[in-house]
């Protein structure tokens, strides 16, 4: 399990979203800050609120120049049905090997689910913020603050 911290670099990965479309960190590199934040299930309570949350801010970190993207341990099928209640505008990836939660160090105990841990990695593919307690009600608010300060640094 990876111990990542800021000033890391993200480790890249290539996982199928929720349209079953390959999407990779590297897409994004050079073009925008990359707001990636792992959560334990779909359709649970609090991992809804917090989808919710960056779904009612997602215009917001769009004029950020940020992108959101969700990684849960669900599969494609489970991801599409989610996105699609709850009309998600941004992308959430499959992680069904495990491979990326292991990579970012947040498997759960037991390996059956992710951690809430979110990841706010710069342009150039550095992690500049980590967050390893997540309060699902003010998350979104605490991440564009996080964004707000990276930039006028």
């Amino acid at each position: 399990m990876a111990d990542l911290k800021v000033g890391d670099s993200a480790p890249d990965f290539s996982l199928l979203n929720e349209n079953g479309l390959p999407v990779s960190l590297k897409d994004y590199l050079g073009k925008s800050i990359v707001v990636l934040y792992f959560y334990p299930k779909d359709f649970t309570s609090g991992c809804t609120t917090e989808a919710c949350s960056f779904r009612d801010d997602y215009k917001i970190y769009q004029d950020k120049g940020a992108v959101v993207i969700g990684v849960s341990l669900d599969s494609v099928e489970s991801h599409s049905k989610f996105s699609q209640e709850y009309k998600l505008p941004f992308l959430i990836l499959s992680d069904n090997s495990k491979e990326v939660a292991k990579a970012y160090g947040v498997l759960g105990v037991g390996g059956f689910l992710a951690k809430r841990v979110t990841f706010i990695i710069n342009r150039d593919g550095k992690i500049t913020h980590v967050f390893p307690k997540v309060d699902v009600k003010h998350h979104s608010e605490e991440v564009l603050k996080a964004i707000e300060e990276l930039q006028k640094a």
